[in-house]
């Protein structure tokens, strides 16, 4: 880290945590992150120390084309990726994997964060993610009450979705069939997919979408 007040205090886990003299800000975490894989949580960054897999990357990479070029062709709104941070609150902040912010809502999108809920938030589970990890992803997704949550976890070859309803958030886990998305209108793919290898041509089946859609 460039800004000497920060140091490394020690590694947990495949885990470096960076600790100051007081707690880190989000406007801080924002010039520090960078391009490292980290997330701010109560003010005490958190660093992945294990580069993430190829096949963690090849999912991101077939998702977020097929996601964004719905959105784009339907104008829906903005997809970004994983170095997009998210504000969570003065000493809170998260880079998830992918995030949708409809175009009504464009307002909270700036030119270094997101100072928002986004309408749709997706997280790539990792082999070296820790239960304790995800929940607090979670626990951090559910306090600025993001509508949609997808934690796509391909080691159990399974999707949890979270959707926020007035009396909380309705859980669904699906291993089969189609995971729909209610914040992204008419988007959706087979949850067998995600998990496939190959995987559908992304062009296909961004034209069947659009042509069903059309029908």
């Amino acid at each position: 880290m460039k800004d000497q007040a920060i140091e490394i205090a020690r590694t947990i886990e495949g885990r470096i945590v960076w600790t100051s003299e007081r707690p880190i800000t989000f406007e801080q975490f924002l010039d520090l992150s960078g391009n490292i894989d980290m997330g701010l949580i109560d003010g005490v960054l958190v660093q992945q120390e294990e580069a993430r897999l190829m096949s963690h990357e090849r999912l991101f990479g077939w998702l977020i084309c097929l996601l964004s070029g719905y959105v784009q062709y339907k104008g829906l709104g903005i997809v970004l990726g994983s170095r997009t941070a998210v504000e969570i609150g003065a000493y809170g902040g998260r880079l998830p994997d992918i995030l949708f912010v409809r175009q009504e809502r464009m307002d909270i999108v700036r030119q270094k964060a997101i100072y928002g809920a986004p309408d749709l938030v997706i997280e790539i589970v990792s082999p070296n993610d820790r239960p304790s990890d995800i929940i607090a992803s979670e626990t951090d997704y559910r306090s600025i009450d993001v509508p949609e949550i997808w934690f796509i976890d391909p080691p159990k070859r399974r999707v949890l979705v979270l959707r926020k309803r007035a009396d909380g958030y309705a859980e669904e886990t699906l291993s089969t069939s189609v995971l729909r998305s209610e914040t992204v209108p008419g988007f959706q793919t087979s949850v067998e997919w995600l998990f496939a290898d190959p995987r559908p041509s992304q062009f296909d089946t961004l034209t069947s979408l659009l042509a069903r859609d059309a029908e």
